[in-house]
């Protein structure tokens, strides 16, 4: 499995290299399964909004729904579940994640193990459409991983032991209510605070009214002046909080980089880096990356994003939108070599799907079951 870590240099970007340990393990499972049908892979997806269990406000917009879509990839009788779920920022709808997916031919796959081959494809057939991408990538994964009879974080060789804490969002709202969610997240063991407008030392000072517990910030882009910045920083950190969100405009770069320069607290982009060339850019800008699924085309390349920010010595968080326990649990597969996870975007909805990875006592906890490791709760999410 080490051969994951060697990197191709070309044209100034990194690259992640061919995963020669886990093609050797494709071709021996390919053997024991014997030959194809010749029938190819079949693909199939119905739209799902997901009901959030409060109104959801951040920097710039608040919403009570996502857009969703769930998808599946069937291959001689057995059937992967993916997802894509689609905030207003990234600019997908229901709608344009359907006339992607009705785009795809992916029957002409008949060998599922060919995922580079069919993820490549995948990505090439329009720009954008990052989270319908990703609703194949996941379905994929997870069907390669049930013909394989073993669970994603297994086949990349992580200790499931290792996986951390994750964090439970409080948005941004009024002290009444700010102290609800704060109560409610009570099992959690850090606490994730959207930032942004002028309540932010209030919204801090409510929820340490309640819990002492480490908090990070998530600023998605709210501060404009860096000095602010800093000193925000800086009275955040006497609070207890152990990290900071995306604080300036992705476009801020001179100033970015000024600010993680002097910040007593580590700072971690996330609207900046959105697919893996991101990566090399934000060396030097942030101390670490938050890698989510919906943002880079789904596993494939979230799993080479966080070699390459491993391999520049830059931080690691694992992040989500608000999702099912589908997408949640596929990110979860990846969690083990993350120093931070935010991976709590099923417990934000009221009607989920699916069953998949469990959080106990606010530690992940990998399910030991093929593929990304999740059921259907009702027969009709069986697509």
């Amino acid at each position: 499995m080490n051969t994951r870590r060697n990197f191709i240099r070309t044209t100034g970007v990194t690259a992640l290299a061919g995963l020669t340990g886990i093609e050797t393990l494709f071709a021996a499972m390919k053997q024991k399964t014997g030959k194809t049908s010749g029938k190819g892979l079949v693909l199939r997806f119905i739209p799902n909004d997901l009901q959030l269990r409060h109104v959801f406000t951040i920097a710039n917009n608040s919403r009570k729904t996502t857009p969703d879509v769930l998808t599946s990839l069937e291959f001689e009788g057995v059937t992967g579940y993916g997802e894509a779920s689609m905030p207003p920022y990234l600019g997908e709808s229901i709608e344009s994640a359907s006339k992607f997916l009705s785009s795809l031919n992916l029957s002409q796959f008949k060998d599922p193990f060919q995922m580079e081959d069919i993820l490549s494809y995948v990505d090439s057939v329009m720009p954008g459409n990052c989270a319908a991408k990703a609703s194949v990538d996941i379905a994929l994964h997870d069907l390669v991983g049930k013909i394989m009879g073993q669970p994603w974080y297994k086949i990349w060789g992580f200790d499931p032991a290792d996986t951390p804490n994750t964090s439970f969002t409080i948005g941004i709202d009024t002290p009444e209510v700010v102290r609800q969610k704060t109560v409610e997240a009570a099992p959690y063991r850090i606490l994730k605070v959207k930032l942004g407008q002028k309540t932010d030392r209030e919204m801090i000072e409510t929820i340490r009214s309640v819990t002492d517990v480490p908090l990070c910030v998530d600023v998605n882009q709210g501060w404009t002046d860096k000095q602010m910045a800093l000193d925000m920083i800086h009275w955040l950190k006497e609070k207890g909080v152990v990290f900071v969100e995306q604080p300036m405009p992705k476009t801020a770069i001179d100033d970015m980089a000024w600010l993680t320069a002097n910040s007593p607290l580590p700072t971690i982009g996330d609207e900046s880096v959105q697919r893996l060339p991101d990566v090399m850019k934000a060396k030097g800008v942030y101390h670490g990356i938050n890698i989510k699924l919906m943002k880079c085309t789904g596993m494939r390349e979230a799993h080479q994003m966080m070699t390459l920010a491993e391999s520049l010595n830059m931080k690691v968080m694992i992040g989500c939108m608000t999702e099912t326990s589908c997408a949640i649990s596929a990110a979860a597969q990846l969690s083990p070599k993350c120093e931070w996870a935010d991976l709590d975007g099923n417990l934000l909805i009221s009607n989920d799907p699916y069953k998949g990875v469990q959080v106990v006592d606010g530690k992940i906890i990998l399910i030991d079951q093929p593929g990304i490791g999740i059921s259907a709760l009702d027969s009709k999410w069986k697509i």
